[in-house]
């Protein structure tokens, strides 16, 4: 019997988090937190990043709790976890590895990873997640291109590959036709504020183009939540200014938050600028447009998605000219066969060789006192409420003061 405490801090990793749980044997005790930091999910984002799994074995009766730094620590003392699955940003991994959980008795296996598309793979992502001996990917090619940069810089234990655990969510028959078109935000891309009207403008030539669709933006937090990424130019925030300067008529598209694979089920088809929702999109066979009108690059996270079928244009929105990927396309990303994967099977021979005595724990690329005070100022959004941390660099008195009080 193997015990695995799942630990996440923002809503896209809870939402991965929960998945991989549930594609782990049922006879595994398991448990899930959310580790306070400014980014924690509100109580509705985390019902939608968990809704659809079992969260299996938990025996919580009510949704992850967000709890601080401390309580994890005791929390982790009292379920005494063979695994620890670190589902967060770079810096808290980290930090929760080295420092925080470093010493719990008998010593877990750590296993961390990323939560959706992560072409091409990123040295950074791998530096913070080097204290973990395991490192979880989801296609062929990020198994392959993590592998090249741990063996170059060294630290960390090996990549494992696992189906995202979205693409086989179950999801309710749909209720009436499929008459929704669905866009997927971005939190990051496209950055400047003229690009993001552009597509809202799209959007809505697309709803008087066709007034059969529902044209609805899926939110991935409100203007008031927070998210794994700041989002300088929410979209919702943007339609406001654009309906009050007569540009866009109010109703020709509606904001809407929740589970994605639940709106998915009304989607005639789904745009993004890049999203890891697209993948969600086609494991439920709904067509889609991943733009290109800003680009198809790594800065724009959708270099993935060269040579699918699925690049597309505003233009082609517009029209409602959706497609679907190619085959080849899906097998060489993130649709391999459910047999390929084997985290499951890493997982339990890390477990037992810690058990045994025989497993080396990785060692982070980033001990040693050259990173010691960026790993300090990581703790800090662990252990200071981030009301005082949103005060900023502009109160830099006022949070030294609050930290003398400790």
């Amino acid at each position: 019997m193997t015990r695995v405490l799942a630990v996440a801090d923002a809503d896209s990793y809870l939402k991965w988090a929960a998945g991989l749980l549930d594609t782990l044997p049922a006879s595994w005790p398991t448990e899930m937190a959310v580790v306070r930091t400014p980014i924690a999910p509100s109580e509705s984002q985390i019902a939608a990043a968990v809704s659809g799994t079992r969260v299996a074995g938990t025996g919580q009766e009510t949704l992850p709790a967000v709890v601080s730094s401390r309580q994890l620590r005791k929390n982790a003392e009292r379920f005494r976890p063979d695994v620890v699955l670190l589902a967060c940003t770079g810096p808290v991994v980290d930090v929760l590895a080295a420092d925080i959980l470093a010493d719990l008795r008998p010593r877990p296996v750590f296993v961390s990873g990323l939560p959706g598309i992560s072409v091409p793979a990123t040295e950074k992502a791998w530096l913070f997640r080097s204290g973990c001996d395991l490192f979880v990917v989801h296609s062929g090619r990020e198994v392959a291109e993590f592998s090249a940069i741990g063996r170059e810089l060294g630290g960390g234990g090996g990549v494992a590959l696992a189906r995202l655990p979205y693409l086989d969510l179950g999801a309710p028959a749909p209720q009436g036709a499929r008459d929704r078109v669905i866009f997927a935000t971005q939190a990051k891309v496209p950055r400047r504020r003229e690009e993001r009207e552009q597509v809202l403008l799209a959007l809505a030539a697309l709803a008087a183009n066709r007034p059969d669709l529902d044209v609805v933006v899926k939110l991935r937090a409100r203007d008031s939540e927070r998210q794994t990424h700041n989002e300088r130019h929410h979209y919702e925030r943007l339609w406001t200014s654009m309906v009050a300067e007569g540009r866009v008529r109010e109703d020709a598209v509606r904001f809407a938050a929740g589970p994605m694979h639940e709106h998915l089920t009304h989607a005639a088809g789904f745009v993004t600028v890049s999203s890891t929702a697209a993948l969600e999109a086609i494991a439920q066979r709904v067509p889609l447009l991943v733009l290109s009108d800003f680009g198809v690059s790594a800065e724009m996270i959708n270099l993935v998605f060269e040579g699918s079928g699925s690049l597309g244009t505003m233009e082609d929105l517009a029209k409602a000219d959706f497609r679907m990927p190619t085959e080849a396309w899906c097998e060489a990303n993130y649709f391999h066969d459910a047999s390929a994967s084997d985290w499951v099977d890493r997982v339990s021979g890390l477990v037992a060789a810690a058990q045994a005595g025989t497993l080396v724990p990785a060692r982070s690329v980033l001990d040693g006192p050259e990173h010691a005070t960026a790993r300090r100022r990581a703790r800090l959004r662990l252990e200071v409420p981030p009301k005082v941390l949103r005060y900023g660099y502009r109160a830099k008195r006022r949070m030294r003061r609050y930290l003398k009080a400790f």
